[in-house]
This record gives C-alpha cells, structure tokens and sequence, in this order.
C-alpha cells in the first residue's frame, strides 16, 4: 500500500504565500484600521492576529448596524 500522489502532488491549485505578499497585506491592513480611526502608534504595537481580529469585529459590527 502506497502514499498515493495526494502528498506528493506540488500545491498547483493553491500556492503557498510569498513573504513579500504577506508584508503587503500586512501594511494594507495596518491602513485600513488608521483609516478607521485607530491611532497610528497603536496600531504599530498590534501583531498580526491582532490586526485581523480587530478588522474582522468591525466588520462583523458594521454588518450587524447595516
């Protein structure tokens, strides 16, 4: 009985992310919550998971106000 391709196939349909994306979407991100009010030096403290939660609830608030 063999592995089978599944875990030998290169990932064709999603590819991985490159670090210069990430960085990208990262600052785009770190935009969109000084857009919205939050201040710059705050924001510059924030991590990641941070960043996404923070805009993920403002976009949940705003659907739940719409």
């Amino acid at each position: 009985m063999g592995t089978g391709r599944t875990y030998n196939k290169a990932p064709v349909s999603r590819p991985k992310k490159s670090e210069g994306e990430r960085a990208r979407r990262v600052a785009t991100q770190r935009k969109r919550l000084v857009a919205r009010g939050m201040d710059e030096e705050t924001v510059r403290k924030l991590n990641t998971k941070e960043i996404r939660e923070l805009l993920m609830e403002t976009a949940k608030t705003a659907a739940a106000n719409a």
